[in-house]
């Protein structure tokens, strides 16, 4: 009877043995997943808010689909986030000379102009993108009137411009002027041209936020 308890005990030592490597590795596994859940979640949900403009645009003649509309989509299709395209409810000009008129006169009249639509869970988002093309020297003042209507000072917020020259220009102070203590990552501006065909430098940019395909 001794003997038959001593072969059992081994036969379980062996067992425990064999067993081991097997639930470790279920375990690394296991904590590998909720790392990777925990990064994601340190990210946080994502909304992208841009204006884009359809119809004559400098450098690259008419167009349907306009250049900050593309990085937006490019934006959206790589981190999974969420749109939302402010539309001034009052189109903006299709021609190049006047919408410049409208956007000097906004712009120094210091207007703010009704956009359609609205956001209903903007406290569900941690990160939000702010697009938009640059009309003199910053974004086209309805994306203030989107600023100045919704409360994102305690987020994280990332700006993304298209111009033909100008840089960020002073889109990024402007932004300040609203949220002076809103956290400001990373703001970059892109070629409105070269976005119409390529977009290795969004992708770039993409990546040292973090995000990838």
């Amino acid at each position: 009877m001794k003997q038959l308890t001593g072969i059992f005990a081994i036969i379980v030592a062996v067992l425990c043995l064999v067993m081991l490597p097997k639930t470790s590795r279920a375990q690394s596994c296991k904590t590998s997943n909720n790392e990777k859940k925990d990064a994601e979640k340190k990210k946080g949900k994502i909304l992208i808010v841009f204006f884009s403009h359809t119809g004559e645009n400098y450098a690259v003649g008419n167009i349907e689909v306009g250049n900050t509309k593309m990085v937006a989509d490019y934006i959206r299709d790589v981190t999974g986030g969420d749109e939302f395209e402010v539309v001034r409810e009052t189109p903006y000009p299709k021609t190049y000379k006047e919408v410049v008129e409208v956007a000097k006169k906004e712009r120094y009249g210091n207007e703010y102009p009704p956009f359609k639509g609205k956001v209903n869970n903007i406290d569900d988002y941690d990160v939000i993108f702010l697009g938009g093309p640059v009309w003199i020297h910053s974004y086209p003042q309805v994306m203030f009137t989107f600023m100045k209507q919704y409360d994102l000072s305690k987020k994280t917020l990332i700006p993304f411009l298209t111009h033909e020259g100008s840089g960020l220009g002073y889109a990024v102070q402007d932004i300040k002027k609203i949220y002076p203590d809103a956290n400001i990552l990373s703001p970059e501006a892109f070629y409105g041209h070269e976005v119409r065909t390529d977009m290795s430098k969004v992708k770039a940019w993409l990546e040292t936020l973090g995000y990838k395909k």
